[in-house]
């Protein structure tokens, strides 16, 4: 008789091992099944976001953002150091650190936790079982009350750039190289290929970005997404918008790359090549052809707001379903699906999920867009603030950037908040937790910031969407 489980999650990643834990905590009977085995073969938890994705770009953005600091701008600040060199290989040792300990907390917290981990690829084979294909190919098989299915994605292909170990690469193979690129090319202008760009393009490569789309960043607002091209662009990114890539070629171990552009037909030779045209839901292989889970054409799982599938008892998170694909949106439905099975009333907000690019400065943004606001026939006012006026951000030396607030006109309630500058990552929080309680634009301009702080940057966007920011010029008197 198969072993039997109130819940079964397929998947260790932000989202899955989430979920397994809050099960678990919930006094149900949780096992979590993982495939991802690391470089000596053992299989470890935390997805691609702990493994190739969130935590080792971030890992690398830090590293290279702390050489860029040490060699341009500790002089600016009265620190001489001389000419700092990067050293890749230690980099990459602190890279696989920092992996190690994330992995190893996650194993602690199920150990802790009463959570089961299964070792193998999991496939939902009724609606009620799980059968576990270890790396031996001996198959075991489980019973669950619920099955949750949080297999993650991964990145797209394209067939104009077939990948080439070494020489075109994903965004996971980006993050292994062993020296620096003299000539980058980045398919891509979106989160993954600016980060990316960013990091071997502080640490000396010369990186030329190519982007299909017209717009930079659409999904932001367009004052910041402007700020950031600027900025960008004075970092040494050569960022080509309107590209599209139509072929590639192998010579003597470089990278041909042919595009059209507004100029018509171009070739451009490097050294590497990262593709990051976005991911795709991995779900093949995961559901039998029996269970009755429907999926769309894209390959995502149908869900309802609750994260039910089309059989009761089994649920879809993170990546594998609609919305965007997020670490921390993944994480937060699988507390979600965790309290319902447990019979417990539970939601959450799509509309208040923040994003970040982790660029230098990081861009974030929670909530409607100006432009999409006014496309949805909502009327808007706005209060933008630049950090060069904030005086934490002068004395950081880190006074690029603008913070921006979008105001129902009628209503004053906050619709989004949208900055780039040091830190965004950090102060979008604001923005997340004042539009989940509803907030005004004067609500935020009535609060008591902490002086210096570069979070005053947010209050004074505020303060400005009535014309009363104190440390610019207003354009309206306080009535």
């Amino acid at each position: 008789m198969a072993d039997k489980f109130d819940v079964i999650v397929i998947g260790a990643g932000p989202g899955g091992y989430v979920a397994a834990i809050r099960a678990a905590q919930m006094g149900l009977k949780t096992a979590c099944v993982e495939k991802w085995v690391n470089k000596e073969g053992k299989t470890v938890h935390g997805g691609t976001c702990l493994n190739v994705g969130c935590i080792p770009s971030k890992a690398l953005l830090e590293t290279s953002h702390k050489f860029v600091e040490a060699r341009d701008h500790y002089a600016e600040i009265g620190i001489d150091v001389g000419e700092p060199t990067p050293n890749i290989a230690k980099m990459q040792e602190f890279k696989e650190g920092v992996i190690a300990k994330n992995v190893g907390g996650i194993s602690a917290l199920f150990k802790a936790n009463g959570v089961t981990a299964l070792e193998g690829t999991g496939k939902v084979v009724s609606d009620k079982q799980v059968e576990v294909t270890g790396q031996d190919g001996e198959t075991a098989t489980y019973d669950a009350e619920n099955i949750v299915i949080a297999s993650g994605s991964v990145p797209v292909d394209i067939p104009p750039t077939p990948l080439t170990e070494g020489l075109i690469v994903d965004s996971s193979g980006a993050l292994e190289f062993d020296e620096v690129p003299k000539r980058l090319g980045v398919i891509g202008a979106g989160v993954i290929g600016l980060e990316l760009g960013s990091v071997w393009n502080r640490l000396g490569s010369d990186v030329t970005v190519l982007e299909a789309m017209d717009a930079f960043l659409p999904m932001v607002d367009k004052d910041i997404a402007k700020e950031g091209q600027k900025l960008f662009k004075k970092q040494g990114m050569d960022i080509k918008m309107g590209a599209r890539v139509t072929g590639s070629e192998i010579k003597d171990k470089e990278v041909v790359v042919k595009y059209s552009d507004a100029n018509g037909e171009q070739e451009q030779t490097f050294d590497k090549l990262i593709v990051c045209v976005g991911r795709r839901p991995y779900t093949e292989g995961i559901l039998s052809d029996d269970v009755g889970i429907k999926l769309d054409e894209r390959g995502f799982v149908f869900v309802d707001d609750q994260c039910r599938t089309s059989v009761p008892g089994v649920y879809a998170i993170g990546d594998v379903v609609r919305g965007p694909m997020l670490a921390h949106k993944a994480s937060e439905e699988g507390v979600m699906v965790a309290d319902i099975i447990a019979g417990h009333k539970a939601e959450m907000n799509y509309d208040t999920i923040p994003s970040v690019i982790y660029t230098s400065p990081e861009v974030a943004w929670v909530g409607m867009n100006e432009q999409d606001a006014k496309e949805a026939g909502i009327e808007v006012k706005t209060g933008s603030f630049p950090f060069s006026a904030n005086g934490r951000a002068l004395a950081n030396n880190a006074s690029e950037g603008m913070a921006k607030v979008i105001a129902d006109a009628e209503t004053d309630r906050i619709l989004g908040l949208h900055i780039i500058s040091q830190h965004a990552g950090e102060l979008i929080a604001q923005g997340v937790i004042a539009m989940e309680f509803g907030s005004s634009a004067e609500d935020l301009a009535l609060t008591c910031y902490a002086h210096p702080s570069t979070s005053e940057a947010v209050h004074e966007a505020a303060l400005a969407v009535d014309g009363h920011a104190i440390h610019m010029a207003n354009r309206k008197k306080r009535k």
